[in-house]
């Protein structure tokens, strides 16, 4: 029925674990897999696909013999996206197919512009030698301080990603000003403030980052009402930009810059509760910090952050394509299974 429209590369495989070996080696766009299989159930099948970071956003067309409400039921819990029961009709088993690789195109639309944002995030970090590997450490060290303080998994999910994005608008800076040997001019921090307000405005569009917006604007304001872009003062700060601020400003000292030596942990900390007597930072979010630091509870709990969250998905498949440099497949593969279903 579909292999005389000539439009799909079709995979096929009699057993589920054979199927499974394609997926780990070949670019799927759409499952289409039959209730009952020879080893592995089909239910069984789709729970294992959608329980795969990798995997967890491919369509699932299930296709069966057995008649009953039940059956279909069970199919769609296990995770199947669309439902067909034999005999299939040609135009309907079509028109599904063309509405299930529409939603897989969509979703690798998403994927795309976020690995554009996500690239362009790493390219400000490749900039400057001296910071590499600061977003992971951030996006790391601030999930782990939000679970200390018992957040929402939306709002760890966006401390992540706000690690990596929080100064993706320094793309829009000049070298000179980034990474100029000299202290800035008046004129010259002008132009650097901007970079919060100009990374907002990048990231505003993608209404999946809409958590992140507040992070990377607020991450310069102050306590006391003395910082950039809007002279937010006390709990008006957002509390994410408060979190993501600490782990940044604590990284920075710990890290050899071209103006300053790595800083001891002892030093760094101290610097923080400086800064806190002058009004600068949330008095409770730094003794919280300085006292995972001090338990070693810092590195134990970000061990435990679970990053296969279907929120992160999209966000570490860019990260490891931009890493990996994989090429993607064009869209319209089709695996099919067992071979009797089409």
């Amino acid at each position: 029925m579909l292999r005389s429209a000539g439009q799909y590369e079709f995979f096929e495989a009699a057993t589920g674990r054979a199927a499974l070996d394609i997926l780990d080696r070949q670019a799927i766009d759409l499952v289409i897999l039959d209730l009952m299989m020879p080893d592995i159930s089909g239910p069984e099948f789709c729970r294992r696909l959608k329980g795969n970071r990798k995997t967890q956003l491919l369509p699932i067309l299930m296709i069966t013999s057995m008649q009953g409400a039940e059956h279909e039921v069970l199919g769609i819990d296990a995770g199947a996206d669309e439902y067909l029961t034999k005999p299939l009709h040609p135009s309907v088993l079509r028109a599904r197919v063309r509405a299930l690789l529409r939603h897989k195109s969509a979703i690798d639309s998403l994927d795309e512009a976020e690995t554009i944002l996500f690239a362009l995030a790493q390219a400000v970090e490749a900039r400057d030698s001296y910071t590499a590997e600061h977003c992971q450490r951030l996006a790391t060290y601030s999930v782990a301080l939000g679970v200390a303080l018992g957040l929402s998994r939306p709002e760890l999910v966006a401390l992540y990603r706000g690690g990596f994005l929080h100064d993706i608008g320094k793309i829009s800076i000049p070298d000179s000003i980034l990474h100029g040997s000299k202290r800035l001019t008046e004129a010259e921090w002008v132009v650097m403030r901007q970079h919060t307000t100009r990374g907002e405005q990048i990231c505003r569009p993608m209404k999946s980052l809409a958590p992140v917006l507040p992070i990377i604007r607020s991450h310069h304001e102050k306590w006391d009402g003395s910082g950039y872009p809007d002279g937010q003062s006390g709990e008006n700060i957002p509390l994410l930009a408060r979190i993501l601020q600490i782990v940044d400003i604590f990284d920075a000292l710990i890290t050899e810059r071209t103006y300053k030596r790595a800083f001891s942990v002892e030093e760094a900390t101290s610097v923080l509760e400086e800064e806190v007597g002058r009004g600068w930072r949330d008095p409770e979010l730094v003794s919280l910090f300085v006292s995972l630091l001090s338990r070693k509870m810092l590195e134990s709990t970000a061990s435990l952050i679970d990053t296969d969250w279907p929120e992160l998905s999209s966000m570490l498949r860019s990260l490891q394509s931009m890493q990996m440099n994989v090429q993607g497949s064009g869209a319209g593969q089709v695996i099919a299974m067992p071979k009797s279903v089409i």
